[in-house]
């Protein structure tokens, strides 16, 4: 259970036929609720003329058959559900946005964070944009929309956006007569594409998203290409593929991504089970019962029962109404929600020695409460493992670790840690062998930056949100 702000998620649809693209988006975010949980929206395309609707909330709360319908019918259509890692938790930052320019319309949604938004915010304004936002998304569609200006197609505009726009970026973009798929040139999000049997072809963040719409997957969009659907099939622009390493996050196998999907053909199931089956390798422990924390540490839990041997149980009932515990504001009322999530089967535990799987621990209270309803089940020793190495550096990448200081593996040596929650031991998944979760060689194609404090690119010395974000007596006299 981490305490850790997720991704976004984004859905896109192109339809050979006017249909109810508004109905299809919300199933497809539906299934990438996981990746957001702040806020969500859905622009619909009938012909050029775009109708929008977002809010902060659950997909199930925002969207209401009344404003489904209110969206229409159309040939496109963009979601996105968000999680901000960058930008208040306000409406004004629900995605997608809707640039209106004297070349038509564009509604873009964006997953991940740039390194150099600081610099381009800075720069556009001084030229006289005024944003609206405090998101990346509205920077990079300030950019899109400049080079749109001076290029002759939606596409030519993306490929020369891309060589000014620097770090995480996964998007999907709607012009009045295209869709448009990007990933940027490490890949470091996941974006696939797939078809429907009526020919309409679905763009998602994950696969789980193509299953919910009956859509076949195709393939992933590559590190740095664009592909474009418009009237005439599909198009693919790979000018930028392959000038750097592939570095997709690490942690979509390990926490972020449904364990039903795949990402860039590897099922994220058993990547967790495999990085189970390790961390039993790595730390064996003589105990009576395996148990995970529910939901993204089951089936590393599975993977650690299955190679040492020792029984797997279930160990709480999860109260499936209460959100992901860091979504509330303040540890205490975190704490509070750990309770109310989370119930323990005392069968299980009871007079029992038991290895508590996670999927990482990062700043260690929630664990450790975790730790405490096992002490109260009558649990005799905790065993705490977890399917990730320890955080010890931030992410510039769109995840919500902005800070070491309040990174638990950061503060204390390892040999602590177990003290500090309450734990008879901890082991860690060692950064070297991460690569086993993807068969792939140490530390090719993935990024593990917050492990190892390896960035592929350049950190940013400067964030956006520390102008906007902050009361005028915290700010540095450089903002003022």
């Amino acid at each position: 259970m981490s305490s850790l702000h997720e991704e976004c998620g984004l859905f896109g649809i192109f339809a050979n036929e006017i249909c109810d693209v508004a109905h299809t988006a919300y199933y497809g975010l539906f299934a990438l609720q996981h990746r957001g949980q702040e806020s969500c929206g859905i622009v619909v395309n009938n012909d050029g003329v775009f109708s929008a609707y977002k809010d902060t909330g659950l997909v199930e709360d925002v969207f209401t058959p009344t404003n489904l319908d209110d969206l229409g019918e159309g040939t496109m259509a963009v979601g996105h559900v968000r999680y901000g890692t960058t930008g208040n938790n306000d409406r004004i930052n629900s995605q997608p946005i809707v640039i209106n320019h004297h070349k038509g319309k564009m509604a873009i949604a964006h997953n991940g964070n740039l390194v150099n938004s600081f610099e381009l915010r800075q720069s556009l304004e001084l030229q006289g944009s005024i944003f609206h936002t405090t998101s990346d998304t509205e920077v990079i569609a300030y950019i899109i929309t400049k080079e749109r200006i001076a290029s002759g197609s939606i596409e030519e505009a993306v490929s020369s956006a891309m060589e000014k726009i620097k770090g995480a970026y996964s998007l999907v973009i709607m012009s009045s007569t295209k869709l448009i798929a990007v990933r940027d040139a490490y890949g470091f999000r996941p974006l696939c594409y797939g078809k429907r049997d009526d020919g309409t072809y679905i763009v998602a963040s994950e696969t789980c998203a193509l299953d919910s719409v009956q859509a076949k997957y195709i393939r992933d969009i590559e590190p740095g290409e664009i592909v474009v659907f418009d009237k005439n099939d599909i198009r693919s622009i790979k000018d930028r593929c392959s000038k750097v390493p592939h570095k997709i996050c690490i942690f979509e196998y390990l926490y972020f991504a449904r364990p039903d999907s795949e990402i860039e053909g590897v099922s994220v199931h058993e990547a967790r089970k495999r990085a189970g089956a390790t961390l039993a390798m790595e730390h064996p422990v003589q105990a009576d019962v395996v148990i995970g924390v529910p939901d993204s540490g089951l089936d590393a839990a599975l993977g650690y029962a299955y190679q040492s041997g020792i029984p797997y149980g279930i160990g709480f009932i999860k109260n499936k109404y209460i959100g992901r515990t860091f979504i509330s504001p303040g540890q205490k009322n975190r704490e509070d929600k750990v309770r109310i999530k989370l119930n323990v089967l005392r069968d299980t535990v009871r007079g029992k020695r038991v290895v508590l799987v996670d999927d990482s621990i990062v700043r260690g209270t929630t664990i450790a409460r975790i730790i405490s309803l096992l002490r109260e089940g009558g649990a005799t020793q905790i065993h705490v493992r977890s399917s990730a190495p320890p955080f010890r550096n931030p992410c510039y990448y769109g995840t919500d670790i902005d800070s070491r200081d309040n990174l638990i593996a950061h503060r204390y040596e390892l040999d602590k840690i177990a003290g500090v929650i309450g734990a008879d031991s901890v082991g860690y998944l060692s950064v070297e062998n991460l690569n086993l979760l993807i068969g792939t060689e140490r530390g090719r194609g993935y990024c593990d930056s917050c492990f190892s404090g390896a960035y592929p690119t350049d950190v940013p010395k400067m964030q956006a949100r520390n102008r906007f974000e902050c009361k005028i007596s915290d700010k540095n006299e450089e903002h003022i």
